[in-house]
């Protein structure tokens, strides 16, 4: 494991299974049902959890061996946090709340991969949900969504995997039913 960070993850540092660098033989994909097994059974790792350092300023993440050549990590919530709307683009995921309670909201809907700047969001496509301690959730390519801590005074854990390493994140804001695309990040943005 790492250090604890407060600043985005870096991703990609992971070799692929396949990687002419890697001397292990090749290792099936991970599924969705998979990485979801996988980050549930992480947050109930007590000792693990304990061992995050939290900061009340800014998240905080350890990186973790995830399944398969997967992306993972534990991060650290405090009160009032979230990671804005976002996407992992063509990286499929689970996440699971270890401690504490996250908010997610996501959109029923799959945007475009390219080409656009601004799209009006129709009717009945948000959904919410809250995870308390225990409580996670897998998503397909391309998921959009925004988790938050909401909590006044406590801070939330969690765990997350995702395979592909993720490649790229898209990062939107969100004005009533207007989704604007702002940024979209490599792991080159995040070392």
């Amino acid at each position: 494991m790492s250090s604890a960070h407060s600043a985005v993850p870096t991703a990609g540092s992971v070799p692929s299974p396949t990687s002419p660098a890697s001397s292990s033989p090749a290792v099936a994909a991970p599924t969705i049902t998979e990485l979801l097994d996988f980050v549930r059974r992480t947050a109930r790792d007590e000792a693990l959890i304990a061992s995050l350092p939290l900061d009340p300023e800014g998240r905080t993440w350890i990186r973790l061996d995830g399944p398969g050549g997967s992306e993972a990590w534990l991060i650290g919530w405090p009160p009032g946090t979230g990671t804005g709307w976002h996407d992992h683009a063509d990286s499929i995921g689970a996440f699971t709340t270890a401690a504490g309670a996250l908010k997610e909201h996501s959109l029923a809907v799959r945007l475009p991969t390219d080409g656009w700047k601004t799209l009006e969001l129709t009717d009945g496509v948000d959904r919410s949900r809250e995870l308390a301690a225990g409580q996670g959730r897998a998503f397909g390519q391309n998921h959009v969504h925004e988790v938050l801590n909401e909590s006044e005074d406590m801070h939330a854990v969690s765990v997350h995997a995702y395979y592909p390493p993720l490649p790229r994140i898209r990062r939107f804001s969100r004005t009533g039913a207007v989704l604007r695309l702002e940024q979209t990040e490599s792991p080159e943005d995040w070392q």
